[in-house]
């Protein structure tokens, strides 16, 4: 049995797709940001007048980011506790990697955190000017 889950708090998917999708006791979430619903402004976000990233706060993207994850979980009936596996996909590894890294541990690492599997990868470019993109899977006890 498949469903399909949309969120009213998380922001809105940005092309044809739910928030996550539920498979037996597995929740498989799209491809999460750090933009707020509602808006296209990106935290930590500064664009130039021709729509290019001006700068950027890796800290503030990644906050948010875990913090629209840890949403789509919640409106699933889960928590970050119940995350098995991430992937992370970085703009700029060389850069954001260390800054992200320490972030992410206080989220999903250390001592009575979820501590799941992670692979993160640099791309060149994300879907909108965002610097940071997770998916995750989890498995939440029903």
């Amino acid at each position: 049995m498949t469903e399909t889950i949309r969120s009213e708090r998380a922001p809105e998917p940005v092309g044809a797709y739910p928030h996550a999708k539920r498979v037996g006791n597995l929740l498989f979430l799209s491809g999460i940001g750090p933009r707020k619903r509602g808006s296209k402004d990106i935290p930590g976000v500064t664009l130039d007048a021709d729509g290019n990233v001006a700068s950027y706060d890796i800290v503030a993207q990644c906050r948010s980011v875990f913090e629209n994850v840890r949403i789509v979980l919640e409106d699933c009936g889960a928590s970050v506790d119940d995350i098995v596996d991430v992937s992370v996909f970085l703009t700029n590894m060389k850069d954001d990697f260390a800054t992200y890294n320490k972030i992410y541990a206080e989220h999903f690492a250390g001592e009575g955190k979820p501590n799941p599997t992670r692979t993160t990868v640099e791309v060149t470019a994300l879907p909108t000017p965002i610097a940071i993109e997770l998916k995750v899977i989890a498995a939440p006890e029903r």
